[in-house]
Order: C-alpha cells, then sequence, then structure tokens
C-alpha cells in the first residue's frame, strides 16, 4: 500500500509540474465558475496573478465580443459532461483582448458527478491578426486589380472630354456663347478623372514621383482650399482645429496623394460629428521616435516618423466596421449624397505606397486616425511659379507618337502641333521599330500597355538597339509600373500620367529634349 501510495504522490507530482510549466493558460474552476487555480503562463499573458484572480468567477475574462447566447451554449456543453472546443477571445487585466484556442473539459468523481471544470487555452492573437493582415491585403490586391482595370479604359475615354476641350476653348473668342457649356463639359471630365484617380490610388498604383514636404505646409494649403471652404459650407456646426509642431519633419511624398488623404480623412471626421450638435475635429502633426513595434490596425515598425493625426469627437466606429472601413467600396454613407466608398481605401493604398503605417482607435466618444510617414532630412525645393503656355511650346522638333488608342495619337498629336512640334504617330511597338529603321526622331512619347503586341519597355528595348540615345517619355493610362522603372533605367525619361493636358505634356517634352 505504501508502495502504491507514493507512486501516486510521484504521479500526482508530475502532473502538477507539467502544468506549472506548461506554454498553455491552464484554469481551473469548480462547478458554479468560480476559479481555484491558475498556471504560471496564464499570469504571464492575462497580467492578473494568483492571489487576484483565485476566488473569481470565470466571467472576469469574458469580452464584449461574444455574446451571452455564446457563454450560455459553451456552459451547456460542460455541464452535460462534454468538451467544448472553439475559439474564444478573453478581456486581460489591462483591458486588452486576446484570442485563445480553448478546450474547457469536466473533472469528475468516482461517482460520475461534475466537481471541476479544466480550461486549456492557447493564445493565437498574433496568428489571428496575420491571417486577418492576409486577407485583407489579398482582398485589397482582387479589388485593386479590378479598379485598375476599369480605370485604365475609362482614362482613354476620358480623355477625349478632358483634351479636346481645352483645344477647342484655345481657339473660341472669348464671348462665345459655347464657351461656358464646353468649359462645363471641361469641369466633368476633370471630376470624372479625379475619381478615376481614385480607382488607380486604390489599385495600388500611386504613379507619381516622390519629393520632400512638409505635412505642416500640405495641411496648411488644403485648409486654405476651395474644396475645404465647400466643406465648412456643408457642416457649419463642426469647428476644425490645428495643432502643428512646429519642428516637424520632411517626409518623401507626393504631395497631390497625401493632399487628397487629408481631405477624406477630415471629411469622414467632419460628417462623424454632424448632426450629433456641434464637434470639432482637430488635425494635429508631430515627430515621433519608436523604439518598439506598436500594434494596431497595421502594425508599426522601429522607426522615426512624422505623424499626421486627425481625429473627431463623434460616436465612434463600430467594431464590425472598424474591420472594414479601408476596404474599396465599403461604405456606410449614403451613396447618392455622400460617396463612393472609395475615400478610406484611398488613404489605405497613399500611406502603403509611402511605406507607412496606419493606427485607428475608436470609441463612443470619437476617433483617432494616425497616419505614420517616415521622414526624410532632405529639403525641400524653392516651389516652382506657374510656368506660362510660351514657355514651354517647341520649334519645330520632331515627335513620334506611340499609342495603340486611335483616339489617344490624335489628341496627343494635336496637343503637340499645338505647342509648335511636328508629330507623327504609329499605333503599335512593331511600328515604332519600323518607322526608325528609315526616320529619325527627337523625341519618342509612348506608351506603356499596348496590346496586341510588344508593350513600351519591349519597343524601347528594340529602339535603342538601333538608336542608343533615344529621347523618350512615358505616357500611360495606367499606375507607374515595374515595366515603367526598367523603361526608365534603359534611358526613357519622365513618366506623365493620362489624360494628357498641355502643360503636362509641354514641361515634359520640354524638359526631355533639353538633356
Amino acid at each position: 500500500d505504501m508502495t502504491e501510495s507514493k507512486k501516486a504522490e510521484e504521479e500526482r507530482i508530475r502532473l502538477a509540474t507539467a502544468i506549472e510549466q506548461a506554454s498553455e493558460s491552464i484554469i481551473i474552476s469548480d462547478r458554479p465558475g468560480a476559479i481555484q487555480y491558475v498556471n504560471p503562463a496564464f499570469e504571464q499573458l492575462s497580467g492578473f496573478n494568483r492571489e487576484e484572480i483565485i476566488g473569481q468567477n470565470f466571467r472576469i475574462l469574458k469580452s464584449d465580443k461574444h455574446n451571452e447566447a455564446f457563454y450560455r451554449e459553451m456552459y451547456d456543453i460542460i455541464s452535460r459532461g462534454h468538451t467544448w472546443a472553439g475559439r474564444i477571445i478573453n478581456t486581460m487585466k489591462d483591458g486588452t483582448l486576446r484570442e485563445f484556442e480553448t478546450r474547457i473539459s469536466p473533472v469528475k468523481d468516482s461517482s460520475g458527478e461534475i466537481i471541476n471544470f479544466v480550461s486549456v487555452n492557447r493564445d493565437v492573437t498574433q496568428e489571428v491578426a496575420l491571417e486577418a493582415k492576409l486577407q485583407r491585403a489579398q482582398k485589397m490586391e482582387a479589388l485593386g486589380l479590378l479598379a485598375g482595370g476599369v480605370a485604365h479604359d475609362l482614362n482613354n475615354v476620358l480623355s477625349g472630354i478632358v483634351s479636346y476641350p481645352e483645344l477647342i476653348l484655345m481657339d473660341l473668342p472669348e464671348g462665345s456663347k459655347l464657351r461656358k457649356p464646353i468649359e462645363t463639359m471641361q469641369e466633368s471630365g476633370h471630376r470624372a478623372a479625379a475619381i478615376v484617380q481614385d480607382l488607380l490610388t486604390v489599385a495600388r498604383g500611386v504613379a507619381t514621383t516622390k519629393e520632400p514636404l512638409n505635412l505642416n505646409d500640405l495641411v496648411g494649403d488644403y485648409l486654405n482650399s476651395p474644396e475645404f471652404k465647400k466643406l465648412e459650407h456643408f457642416h457649419p456646426s463642426v469647428t476644425v482645429k490645428t495643432n502643428f509642431d512646429s519642428d516637424l519633419f520632411n517626409v518623401s511624398g507626393s504631395h497631390v496623394h497625401i493632399r487628397k488623404v487629408v481631405m477624406n480623412l477630415v471629411s469622414n471626421a467632419s460628417e462623424a460629428v454632424e448632426g450629433e450638435g456641434r464637434g470639432n475635429v482637430a488635425i494635429s502633426t508631430m515627430n515621433r521616435y519608436v523604439d518598439r513595434p506598436l500594434r494596431g490596425y497595421d502594425d508599426v515598425t522601429m522607426g522615426e516618423y512624422a505623424v499626421l493625426s486627425v481625429s473627431d469627437d463623434g460616436s465612434g466606429i463600430s467594431s464590425v466596421d472598424l474591420e472594414r472601413i479601408f476596404e474599396p467600396f465599403y461604405t456606410k454613407k449614403i451613396m447618392d449624397k455622400s460617396g463612393t466608398g472609395l475615400g478610406l481605401a484611398v488613404v489605405w493604398n497613399v500611406v502603403q505606397d509611402h511605406k507607412g503605417y496606419i493606427n485607428v482607435a475608436s470609441d463612443k466618444h470619437g476617433t483617432t486616425f494616425e497616419l505614420y510617414f517616415p521622414i526624410t532630412r532632405e529639403k525641400i525645393p524653392g516651389k516652382d511659379l506657374a510656368i506660362a503656355i510660351e514657355d514651354f511650346k517647341g520649334n519645330g522638333e520632331t515627335i513620334l507618337v506611340v499609342d495603340d488608342v486611335e483616339s489617344q495619337r490624335e489628341i496627343a498629336c494635336k496637343m503637340l502641333n499645338k505647342l509648335g512640334y511636328k508629330a507623327e504617330a504609329v499605333s503599335s511597338g512593331e511600328e515604332a521599330v519600323e518607322y526608325l529603321t528609315e526616320h529619325t526622331v527627337d523625341l519618342i512619347l509612348l506608351d506603356m500597355i499596348m496590346d496586341p503586341g510588344m508593350n513600351g519597355r519591349k519597343t524601347y528595348e528594340q529602339i535603342i538597339k538601333t538608336h542608343p540615345n533615344q529621347k523618350a517619355i512615358i505616357a500611360s493610362g495606367f499606375a507607374e509600373t515595374d515595366d515603367v522603372k526598367e523603361t526608365q533605367k534603359f534611358g526613357a525619361g519622365q513618366y506623365i500620367k493620362k489624360p494628357l493636358t498641355l502643360e503636362k505634356m509641354g514641361i515634359a517634352v520640354r524638359d526631355e529634349l533639353k538633356k
């Protein structure tokens, strides 16, 4: 009997040691749910020590991620002597939530009566976050590809609406009764082009070069813009306040895209507080050194950042919506009244393109968006003044337009001729290579995506075999791609986006010919 007793004691010691040293969080409770034991892994994860937690009911760990029906079903299963297995989100001592793969099993005495429950919990919080991040990225990529394909086709259609009115207005007398309707047509085309630009941004193709800029200047520029004045008119009960860090570091970015981010965030914040009486929107900037990764909507890695914060004191965003707010076309707004569902998708993609991060905090007292942009210590060059059209006119230089869309070739040639150049056009890369076997040109205006046949990169590769110093600029209705960058490595110059305007194309052509 002594031998059997000793063996049983050794077995209990081994079992207790295994439980104490287990990496899983283990909790033992009595049948009503009062906690009787927790292991060190539980203490480390939860923040509770044994003295604080022993005697407390299991429900001290419950979270509002599960409703009462969830807990009732769980208890019903284990109280009938079965094991419950699944994922559960528990609240830690500091109020944070962690997700666990959990098995709760009943412990019975010799008569078969349940006397305890044992809960074994494996922390899967990080795994779940990584899975969600991957799924979000895959969803954004799929929607982005769809948006990008639509935008590419729309840009070619819009070129006629944007470009032809510009040409017509140049030849119309000031007093013409046609001037007003044509200007209206042109303005509508520009608005449509802006929506297409949002689609392209969602497609993860911010096709502009980055330059040093200061977020304080950029926000100030927006607050003095007609767009902001219009926003103030629509939301008269909203007060916008600013708090800028006067020593803010510069960031390397695209002025037009980050400005669009500011506009979207301030617009959303204003709508969040509208209808709740008077409300406030606060725009702040600050330098921040992150010396350990921050966990939020995105995980912010260590480094030096200029942070743009936009907050409101509205009623907040629900946890369900918070998981989806950056998805393209996801909106709680009334579509005919206030949006396309692209606003926050644009924000997310612009920040991603700038290698930045987003952190979002929201509760019943309001919402704060923090955008982290990596700093640059480059200085901002002197700002250029607006250039008169006479400053980028040509002197009869020959330019070959290579584009597979007839209307695009026609528009580009008319603009180039108007600017004083001599324009020729071909409809494919193969035709361009053949044309240049017998002719020379001062510059090529090269479309990047041409179907079927060679794309712009392959076309330029073939051309420089016989014309190694051939100057070229790239024009495309799609986003800047790896093919664009490779073509520039071969010697091609600036990239410009369709729809083309006289100033945009004129400056690019002038600058490339000067090289």
